[in-house]
């Protein structure tokens, strides 16, 4: 095939009739110029013969269907193919970055595109799962999806965009994520003590028996039919249902369906799947590491939140901390905190870590909140040590804490002689790392911010 004729930066010469497969190519460039437009929703790549070869989400269609007609993505070798066999290219729109998910995903399973199988890393696509057969059915991200008791949705191109859309979906429909069998008719759930979840108003807590059966599953239904692009037919419905519990009296039902339809409505404005989950690191498995560090460190179940803190500093100046909040495993960013060190002068990491242990366990403490399953240090014995002085001294009962040292990645634990020492491929390590970085990431941002802001003031 002759060599395609790759947009650059200004060029509009195009071809008024396209007879060659390079013509059509251009035409195609020029049509996502022209028409496409800079909002969410998904484009569709075709061959000559009309077959769509690859279908994609976009935040914005215009720049992302665009990225595949310059000159890097006909050197790229996962792209090229593709390249050379598009003759022509369409989009369809969507009100959010989710809702270009969820299309891309019903898009994929109905068309199955060649090139979306050939242009993956992995071995097999994410799919989200709810369970059928438990009273309150649960939501869980997944690559071995089950054949029987379970209603798939998928498959999506991304696990990082898909845990991303349940964070934001989570909010809205308030479902669990746990793995906990929950029994309706067991009394005895009603002591159980819910997770974080609960207390951000992201679970309605049916592990202490807060919701009826019969109120969690309609939210499972409504959550079922979202995924399904029914969203308008959706919200008449709940909107009819307000109507009628505000009409009998159930206030608290008709709140809560109020603040459910105003969300769902300006579902576009907390679309930014960005915002609410890191980018996907592939070779790190969230749930494989949860049970990995659960073995390791002998703990009685699988670790849901896990802390980890971090200092930062330049030669004593601006000191600052910071406090990264993973829930499953994944990175929850309305949980992340920032510190300035109040108490401490010049260069000193331990007591600076002690001074942050304290002012955060504290106040968790005040506010009668949940402590983290899992707190992760950054440092050595020394750090840990300093960690530990600081629960001594408020009479805390700590959580389950360690240190992750960098160099050698040694772990410290509270109670054990000598380092636990992990394999470099082991998946409890790699989660460790993956939150041990994102503090010190979270931390430098801080502190670069502080110093910057430090240098305008003296201008």
């Amino acid at each position: 095939m002759a060599e395609l004729p790759i947009e650059q930066s200004g060029d509009k010469s195009l071809p008024k009739e396209p007879k060659t497969q390079a013509d059509f190519f251009l035409r195609a460039a020029e049509k996502v110029r022209a028409k496409f437009p800079q909002s969410p929703g998904v484009y569709l790549f075709q061959d000559q013969s009309g077959r769509v070869l690859y279908v994609g989400k976009a935040k914005s269609l215009r720049s992302r269907a665009g990225s595949y007609f310059l000159k890097a993505a006909a050197e790229d070798q996962r792209t090229r193919k593709l390249v050379r066999e598009i003759y022509d290219v369409d989009f369809m729109e969507a009100e959010s970055e989710v809702d270009a998910l969820l299309m891309e995903s019903r898009l994929i399973k109905d068309i199955q595109p060649p090139f979306n199988k050939e242009l993956r890393d992995d071995k097999s696509f994410p799919y989200l799962q709810i369970t059928t057969h438990e009273d309150f059915p649960r939501i869980e991200v997944t690559r071995e999806p089950r054949t029987s008791g379970v209603k798939l949705y998928g498959p999506f191109t991304s696990a990082g965009s898909l845990n991303g859309a349940i964070q934001v979906l989570q909010r809205v429909f308030q479902f669990r994520t746990c793995s906990l069998d929950i029994d309706a008719e067991d009394e005895r759930w009603r002591w159980f003590r819910p997770c974080l979840l609960a207390s951000i108003k992201q679970c309605t807590a049916p592990c202490n028996l807060r919701i009826s059966k019969d109120e969690y599953r309609k939210d499972i239904g409504r959550l079922k039919k979202f995924l399904e692009g029914k969203r308008k037919p959706l919200l008449k419905e709940m909107k009819k249902e307000m109507l009628e519990a505000a009409t009998a009296k159930r206030f608290e039902q008709a709140a809560r369906l109020r603040d459910e339809i105003a969300m769902l409505e300006s579902l576009h404005e907390r679309g930014d799947l960005d915002k609410h989950v890191q980018p996907e690191v592939f070779y790190i498995d969230p749930q494989k590491g949860l049970v990995g560090l659960q073995k390791v460190l002998k703990l009685k179940a699988v670790p849901r939140t896990i802390e980890g803190m971090d200092i930062a500093h330049l030669g004593g100046d601006e000191t600052v901390a910071s406090l990264v909040q993973f829930i499953d495993g994944m990175p929850f960013k309305p949980g992340y905190r920032r510190y300035r060190i109040r108490e401490v002068e010049g260069i000193d990491d331990y007591a600076s870590m002690q001074e942050i242990v304290s002012r955060r366990f504290a106040k968790l403490r005040d506010d009668t909140e949940l402590f983290p399953d899992l707190l992760l240090i950054d440092g050595g014995k020394g750090q840990l040590n300093s960690v530990l002085k600081a629960f001594a001294s408020l009479s805390i009962e700590p959580p389950q804490i360690i240190s992750l040292a960098k160099k050698e990645e040694l772990i410290f634990v509270p109670g054990r002689e000598t380092p636990l020492r992990l394999t470099r491929h082991s998946f409890a390590l790699r989660l460790l790392q993956y939150i041990r970085d994102e503090a010190h990431r979270f931390a430098q941002h801080y502190h670069h911010l502080l110093r910057r802001k430090k240098t305008f003031d003296l201008e």
